[in-house]
């Protein structure tokens, strides 16, 4: 049941120690509680934060190269820094909701067999349940690293104030995964991305309007001394992987990512506007009441649909390549 009292959100704009799982969640813990302590009861950061969006396959020249020293450095780190599901980091972040009392969700890196997934967590308030989504398809050159979900994890969460779900950055542009989405009645979004561009409020408010929820679109803050510095938590010799990070554009306070984040109501309307190019975290109060009025006049999967003409089946099983029986 949803609720029909106001609650608290936040979006957390603030950068990670970039590359490093251990620090970033370090930090982490810290910027909960800071947003604990202004009574949000839901805390959301942006796409694979833990621990940093891979801005290189954006800016350094030689990403794509094949046995390239630097790209294969920076993968190894990667995986190195990646969640394992479950694990004692998973573990870390559920105590980290359980002990403020509020829900997170979180993007991050997971190693699963020997590949990488983008993935978007999402951790109950009561520290027991929890649950994963794999980003669907990544987008042009994060095929270099992430491999591909499937329907098994396209996830949602029951709360106190109504359903929690989301997805990741370019999926919000995938029509049938958003039809999923909007299925599983969702109160709040979380649409992560590395930043929120133009074009990802366009996409953001649109799923607002769509789905008749509240979007939070969580982005980053991420300057190249960012970049640097973070890697020197990590190895402070200047290998190739610091090669191809100093590859990128050289101004030490160019932002790779400026943020963007916002919050929006169901009527593509900002409750907080959209903020860039500063470490922040916004909050917002939200009325589920305007929900409820929003489906006068649309509910996609209700008086909306057309289910005598349109049928979406989702396959919700896990796509293995190997089975023994």
């Amino acid at each position: 049941m949803t609720s029909t009292k106001p609650f608290r959100v936040a979006v957390v704009q603030h950068p990670p120690v970039f590359l490093n799982l251990e620090a970033s969640l370090d930090r982490a813990e810290a910027l909960v509680a800071q947003a604990a302590a202004g009574e949000a009861a839901l805390v959301a950061f942006p796409e694979t934060w833990l621990p940093g969006y891979p801005v290189w396959l954006d800016e350094a020249p030689d990403a794509a190269h094949w046995n390239h020293e630097g790209a294969q450095a920076l993968y190894q780190i990667l995986a190195e820094q990646a969640l394992s599901l479950p694990g004692p980091h998973l573990d870390r972040l559920r105590a980290l909701a359980r002990r403020h009392g509020l829900d997170l969700v979180m993007g991050a890196h997971e190693l699963k067999g020997g590949t990488l997934y983008n993935v978007m967590l999402f951790l109950a308030s009561d520290g027991t349940r929890w649950a994963v989504h794999r980003k669907l398809m990544p987008t042009y050159g994060e095929r270099l690293i992430w491999g591909q979900g499937d329907g098994s994890t396209l996830a949602a969460l029951d709360t106190p104030y109504g359903v929690l779900g989301g997805l990741i950055c370019w999926e919000h542009w995938m029509p049938l995964a958003r039809a999923a989405m909007h299925a599983k009645g969702e109160l709040v979004h979380v649409a992560q991305w590395p930043a929120v561009g133009e074009l990802h409020q366009l996409a953001s408010r649109t799923y607002a309007f769509e789905g008749q929820c509240f979007v939070l679109a969580a982005g980053c803050v991420l300057s190249r001394q960012d970049v640097l510095d973070g890697l020197a938590t990590l190895d402070p010799t200047k290998g190739p992987a610091f090669d191809m990070l100093a590859s990128m554009p050289e101004h030490p306070d160019h932002l790779y990512k400026n943020g963007g984040s916002a919050i929006i109501a169901p009527d593509t309307s900002y409750v907080v506007q959209p903020r860039h190019d500063e470490p922040c975290i916004l909050y917002a109060d939200l009325d589920p009441s305007l929900v409820t009025r929003g489906h006068l006049v649309m509910d996609s999967t209700g008086h909306y649909a057309r289910p005598d003409v349109f049928r979406l089946e989702v396959d919700t099983h896990p796509k293995e390549g190997t089975s023994f029986r």
